[in-house]
């Protein structure tokens, strides 16, 4: 399910935390989905309510406007990847079921694109387009011995089940979500792209900083004392996606995600690759409403390796960053910010 405030504002954590309460009373069984989405597994919860999932749905939606002012897409499936490619399509306040039945299940994804499917990023979706396959429904009818020659065999036989509908991934619980996100509302329908340029600095900002500070202490060592430059290299966490979302003044809204060269937790190429993504999709005189960046697909910082720099401004701003972030764990996030955000 994906969840919309129905004043067409950003999703407050309050708000959240209380529609998962809520999938809580219904099943134990929830993963959340940071910002605004989750899974539930609710075969055990049809028994005992006595009722079908589409009926389940229906209460859940109805509980989370009346109680949250949260409108809802809810989609129903036999497996998680058809329920999210469900609830994506489901309108606000409204529950999309996709049957069990396999002939109906192919006939939902036959038309979508083949980045539709869990596990097929822009470069698998580069390599499927050049043999002509760029579309779920030719990826199915494809033989599976050819996929697995053009995209290795377990990536291969992935692809080919899931073009099939079958997704063997389960729910997990209490899973540890895998992005995080932070959002910029303005005030007024803002025309400037400078404003939409220091929202997103100041977004990058913020998003670097959880990133680096989150998990282990903060920039601390055996005698309590900080590291030095590596602080932030060797602990916390590092994104490998970067997911940009603009929501126009008409309730419009764009999506774009890059990957990264390389997993990072630097601001400065966060925000490198925010600009990026917000030039790429030429708004020239849109009028945005809300801002909001997603870092994606997080790992633990000691498990990712960096290419080494010999740029003194790179070792320079990844040491102001160290410090900045000693400073902030001290007196507070707004202790110190850049001048540019300050003014």
């Amino acid at each position: 399910m994906r969840l919309h405030p129905a004043d067409g504002g950003p999703l407050g954590a309050r708000e959240y935390a209380g529609v998962l309460a809520l999938l809580g009373g219904i099943t134990p069984a929830v993963q959340a989905l940071p910002p605004d989405a989750a899974l539930a597994d609710v075969r055990g919860a049809l028994r005992y309510f006595g009722c079908d999932a589409g009926r389940l749905a229906a209460v859940l939606r109805v509980r989370a406007l009346a109680l949250y002012g949260v409108d809802a897409a809810v989609g129903v499936a036999g497996n998680p990847m058809l329920a999210r490619a469900a609830a994506r399509e489901a309108r606000p306040g409204a529950t999309l079921v996709i049957p069990e039945e396999p002939a109906a299940v192919r006939d939902f994804l036959a038309g979508k694109p083949v980045t539709a499917l869990d596990g097929v990023g822009p470069k698998a979706a580069r390599t499927l387009c050049s043999y002509g396959l760029d579309s779920v429904g030719r990826v199915a009818a494809a033989p599976p011995a050819a996929l697995r020659r053009i995209l290795g065999a377990r990536l291969g036989r992935e692809v080919h089940e899931r073009a099939l509908g079958i997704d063997r991934t389960p729910v997990r619980p209490g899973a540890a979500a895998r992005t995080i996100a932070a959002e910029r509302l303005f005030d007024r329908d803002e025309l400037d792209p400078v404003r939409h340029r220091r929202a997103l600095l100041s977004l990058t900002e913020e998003l670097g900083a959880k990133l680096r500070t989150q998990g282990k202490g903060q920039g601390q060592g055996q005698d309590g004392q900080g590291q030095g430059q590596d602080q932030g290299q060797d602990q916390g966490q590092v994104c490998r996606a970067l997911s940009l979302t603009v929501r126009c003044a008409d309730r419009t809204t764009l999506t774009r995600t890059r990957t990264l060269a390389e997993p990072t937790a630097h601001s400065a190429t966060l925000t490198a690759t925010a600009y990026a993504l917000y030039e790429g999709l030429g708004l020239q005189r849109a009028r945005v409403r809300v801002l909001s960046l997603r870092a994606e697909d997080l790992t633990p910082a000691e498990r990712a390796a960096r290419q080494l720099s010999f740029d003194p401004e790179d070792d320079k701003a990844r040491r102001l960053e160290a410090v900045t972030d000693r400073v902030r764990a001290r007196f507070g996030p707004q202790a110190i910010a850049r001048g540019t955000l300050a003014a």
